[in-house]
């Protein structure tokens, strides 16, 4: 492991432990060189998720830009780091379990608005709105009388 302070491959364990649910031991290193310590993660590799995109392109799953987009979404908001993370782990959680080697974005979609709409309604209705391109005031007042008539059911 390189330090990331001078660049040098020799370092030693420090402390080792479990961490995100025994699915990452998480590393203290002491570099060898310059004494400093730094944190690395060891996590289990798994085969590639394409995520086919709406336009038939393919790329490689990213929780991180799943989790982008929903820290995107309740900005400036009540809503805790923690939850986000949380909701980010179910989703990837979903779509490695489904044991599909192709996601549809739009499945990814859903479930961030599913899990948005439980968390933080304003949050729910951003993501919509640009996932869903709303184009005018109409549909975006449909999705709300939507969201209005659930409630009140």
């Amino acid at each position: 492991m390189r330090c990331l302070y001078c660049n040098c491959t020799e370092s030693k364990v420090i402390d080792s432990r479990s961490a995100d649910d025994d699915t990452t031991i998480r590393r203290r290193r002491e570099c060898m060189g310059c004494g400093r310590r730094f944190t690395t993660y060891e996590t289990i590799e798994v085969s590639p998720i394409l995520v086919v995109k709406s336009d038939g392109n393919r790329q490689a799953f990213d929780i991180g830009k799943v989790k982008r987009g929903i820290i995107k979404a309740c900005e400036k908001r009540p809503v805790p780091l923690e939850k986000i993370d949380q909701l980010a782990e179910d989703i990837s959680k979903r779509v490695y379990n489904s044991m599909e080697q192709e996601i549809s974005s739009k499945e990814i979609g859903e479930m961030v608005m599913e899990g948005l709409k439980e968390l933080d309604e304003v949050s729910y209705v951003r993501y919509a709105s640009v996932y869903r391109s709303f184009k005018d005031i109409s549909s975006f007042m449909s999705e709300l009388q939507r969201m209005m008539e659930k409630e009140k059911k």
